[in-house]
């Protein structure tokens, strides 16, 4: 069995594969195996895997099921007792595997480790180092659009971890689940460190294990904020503890006031009337998420509401974009 699974989700990303799957081969850590999980691409990705890199397995789905859909896929045929999670439109710096794999050897008490992750254009400057979730509901990156310059170089302990490169303890993830296939896109990596938060486990923010991101390669504007103003929602109608809630409602509602107020502000783009929509979708969302998923989630708590505000982040400045 390999100590690692890399699944990279994949649709019509053919220019990217390159970066992307050179970088794997140049890992100094070498125990593990790659899954590219292809949503249905008809760029001829699959046929330049199997013929340009032998060593990638290649798992063809029938549909697009999304990202999700796609890492579930993965996490299926998966063998190794470290689950990663890999944007194709990545480059993996060589130490990148063996900071991780050291990482859960030094930490037994780790589910997650997140990886310090750059801009691939930019690469002095962040996209994520962990991932937040603030008072009021609302996540982030850590870091985002800020020039590197030392500010998280210090191992730490954070909420979660971006999906474009998060590393899970097999362990955990046969305690708390996979990826919940209703985010489809967009926060279901904040949902996983809600789960594993809640039930005890914790996440920790590696800097040395660093990756470079082509932001938003692979994915539209309108679509991310569709899914990103639904799945906001749903991060709160599932995980967010009902003590809190009645303490923090009044916080919880002004953010999503908020996010409204700005949407309505810059109507006649169409971002800002997906967004609209997705608010809309997750409201309507709220009963199978409350009534179908949360009592299951929070019967299975392992953390006190106190210990739990502690890891979440005071809201005293603007989220910052995911």
């Amino acid at each position: 069995m390999p100590t690692a699974s890399i699944i990279i989700p994949h649709l019509n990303g053919k220019q990217h594969l390159d970066d992307c799957l050179t970088a794997l081969r140049r890992q100094t850590w070498r125990d593990f195996e790659t899954l590219l999980v292809d949503n249905g691409s008809t760029d001829g990705s699959q046929a330049y895997v199997r013929e340009q890199y032998p060593e990638v397995t290649v798992l063809e789905l029938e549909q697009n099921r999304g990202f999700t859909g796609a890492c579930n896929a993965g996490w299926t045929a998966a063998r190794g007792d470290i689950i990663i999670l890999l944007n194709n439109d990545t480059e993996a710096d060589p130490h990148w595997l063996a900071e991780i794999v050291s990482a859960f050897q030094r930490h037994p008490q780790v589910g997650i480790v997140a990886s310090k992750i750059r801009l691939f254009d930019r690469r002095d400057h962040l996209h994520a180092a962990g991932d937040y979730v603030r008072i009021d509901g609302i996540p982030g990156n850590r870091g985002v659009w800020q020039q590197d310059v030392g500010q998280y170089e210090r191992e730490e302990m954070v909420f979660s971890a971006c999906g474009g490169a998060a590393a899970y303890r097999r362990i955990m993830l046969d305690d708390i689940g996979f990826l919940d296939d209703d985010f489809f896109f967009s926060c279901e990596d904040v949902d996983m460190g809600w789960r594993a938060n809640l039930s005890g486990w914790q996440v920790l923010y590696a800097p040395t294990a660093v990756v470079y991101h082509k932001l938003k390669a692979t994915g539209g504007n309108t679509l991310a904020s569709y899914y990103d103003g639904r799945n906001t929602l749903y991060l709160i109608w599932k995980n967010y503890p009902t003590r809190l809630v009645r303490r923090h409602w009044r916080t919880i509602l002004q953010a999503q006031l908020h996010i409204t107020g700005e949407a309505l502000r810059h109507w006649r783009g169409a971002a800002a009337r997906a967004r609209l929509r997705g608010q809309l979708a997750g409201l309507w969302g709220a009963p199978k998420m409350w009534a179908k998923k949360r009592r299951h989630l929070q019967a299975k708590r392992r953390i006190d509401d106190e210990t739990l505000t502690q890891r979440l982040t005071p809201v005293d400045e603007p989220p910052q974009r995911r």
